[in-house]
């Protein structure tokens, strides 16, 4: 717990810092009095070591954005921290998180605490990022939202009544991991086969690719990774896709099937009108969420004419800074 003479200090203190951990790149963001963004940093992931060695990465980049701005941690009020993770958010602790798995189990709030002597809140990367599409993005004017990260990995995130809801233990939200074709496919990090994710991902629509391709279908795909399957991106994907190539067409309508049995079944279980976007599978526009939006529609025969809005999120690669910020001020 903060000390009474960190309580002192933060009373003085102006600045907060919002930090986005992912998979490969941690953002940064430092925000002024006002919660206006100063300045934005990048910084690789440390993604092996101890639990406290990774942390200890993500605070040489919190003290490295602020002295850039001739700020000492006396300046600063807060952190707020988004891991790609599972956290009890009571208790501040990283549960699991499937691409930097040695902070499994780590008491991330009380070490950066101690570390930092300043509040610190810490949650999902979608939990965040959906609070600031709602507060300032594309959800901003609607009481009820889910966002709907759609990447490397799938997730979402529900705001009900304008506020996040977590559910009981933290984790609510983690419908990509929902079960549509049990034990049949690519298997997920989530220790199961037939996720949605494992069939909408940016990183297991290319196992799919790599699948069909060794049962002897053809595709341009394979000349334009330089004949290695295993450089198949989604890039690629696009590009082959765009140039007509049947088995690149064919993974994007695989991905919008599933994206629109998805979508439906959260709008059946929640009845939420507004989806927010977000992701870099956003990038592939018409191409994915188009079809997918038509199988949305197709299968929503039950409550036809009640408008269901499909958004694009507008804050970028802000939102996670943004919402890891915005934790300090629920």
């Amino acid at each position: 717990m903060v000390g009474s003479s960190c309580e002192q200090r933060e009373k003085m203190a102006q600045y907060t810092v919002g930090v986005d951990v992912g998979g490969t790149k941690t953002a940064y963001g430092l925000f002024g009095p006002d919660q206006s963004l100063v300045a934005r940093a990048e910084m690789p992931t440390r993604l092996g070591g101890t639990p406290e060695q990774i942390a200890d990465a993500v605070l040489d980049g919190i003290r490295a954005i602020m002295a850039g701005h001739g700020l000492a941690l006396a300046d600063l009020e807060g952190v707020g921290l988004a891991f790609p993770s599972y956290i009890d958010y009571e208790a501040g602790r990283i549960l699991c998180t499937t691409n930097i798995t040695d902070l499994c189990g780590f008491d991330a709030r009380d070490y950066f605490q101690a570390k930092l002597g300043v509040r610190v809140a810490l949650d999902n990367d979608c939990h965040v990022a959906a609070m600031a599409e709602h507060r300032l993005g594309a959800g901003s004017g609607y009481h009820h939202l889910l966002f709907c990260a759609v990447s490397t990995g799938i997730s979402s995130a529900m705001i009900i009544n304008d506020r996040l809801f977590r559910g009981s233990y933290g984790a609510a939200g983690e419908t990509g991991h929902m079960l549509i074709t049990p034990e049949t496919g690519v298997q997920c990090g989530c220790g199961h086969a037939g996720c949605f994710m494992s069939h909408i991902s940016g990183s297991m629509i290319v196992q799919h690719i790599r699948g069909w391709l060794d049962a002897g279908q053809s595709s341009a795909m394979l000349a334009m990774a330089k004949g290695d399957p295993a450089a198949i991106d989604c890039e690629i994907v696009r590009a082959a896709a765009l140039a007509g190539d049947a088995l690149a067409q064919s993974a994007l309508e695989h991905m919008a099937y599933y994206l629109g049995v998805w979508t439906y079944n959260l709008y059946q279980a929640l009845n939420i009108n507004c989806y927010v976007f977000g992701g870099g599978l956003t990038g592939l526009g018409d191409l994915l969420f188009g079809p997918a939006r038509a199988h949305f529609d197709r299968l929503n025969v039950t409550q036809p004419g009640q408008e269901v809005h499909w958004k694009f999120a507008e804050l970028g690669r802000d939102a996670g800074i943004i919402g890891a910020q915005l934790l300090l001020h629920e």
